[in-house]
């Protein structure tokens, strides 16, 4: 009878172990939807209201949340909408990083044409996203974020002027001020457009007149 006792007690810890080992898991998974559900609601209420009207009850209504739980996860509204751009600017690397290894690998060697096609990737995302784009795009975001749009913008430029290299082995400076300059009004031109038929041709006549330009200081004769 002690045997049955003993393997019914083994038993027992056992199956209270594998449901303490499971609790935190089901927590963590809960936790993880639950600020997924946040974001996304801000998503939809921030464009649709705007990031000054937003108010942080509807969006914990729309993720069927509580207010403890939106703060839990996030310092507030505008913590929300940081996330969000955040999120998306780093798809939009990832776009871009895709594009320019992509014709890379089909043997394109020139800076520029690698450059067209990653500022080419970056346009697509906006018009695939264009409700967050127009939205980051609009000014109307939380105070100091005009500011945060400027430094990713050149962070994105200084990341690509890796392709251009003068003949000591900088980079060209005066390029990639023009190219992040067509950038930041090719962006803010095709992320506010209605039409995504017309803003689409816009973007691709775009690129084409960026992928003429050059460096006369480094032309050959």
């Amino acid at each position: 009878m002690s045997s049955d006792i003993d393997v019914s007690s083994g038993g027992a810890a056992q199956d209270g172990g594998a449901r303490a080992a499971e609790a935190p898991a089901r927590t963590s998974d809960r936790g993880a939807a639950t600020r997924s559900a946040l974001l996304s609601a801000a998503r939809d209420v921030f464009c649709e209201a705007g990031f000054a009207q937003a108010a942080v009850t509807d969006i914990v209504a729309k993720a069927g949340a509580s207010v403890g739980s939106l703060y839990h996860h996030f310092n507030g509204k505008a913590d929300l909408y940081l996330t969000l751009f955040e999120e998306f600017q780093g798809r939009q690397q990832e776009r871009t990083r895709k594009a320019i290894s992509a014709v890379r690998d089909a043997g394109e060697g020139d800076p520029m044409r690698q450059f067209v096609a990653g500022a080419g990737a970056y346009l697509d995302g906006c018009l695939r996203e264009r409700d967050v784009a127009r939205l980051f795009i609009s000014g109307d975001g939380p105070p100091g974020f005009d500011r945060v749009m400027r430094q990713r913008l050149n962070k994105w430029a200084r990341r690509n002027a890796a392709l251009f290299h003068t003949a000591d082995g900088g980079v060209d400076e005066a390029l990639v001020v023009v190219l992040t300059g067509a950038m930041a009004g090719a962006v803010s031109e095709i992320s506010l457009m209605d039409d995504e038929d017309a803003a689409r041709t816009l973007a691709d006549e775009i690129m084409g007149i960026v992928g003429t330009i050059s460096d006369p200081r480094t032309e050959q004769p």
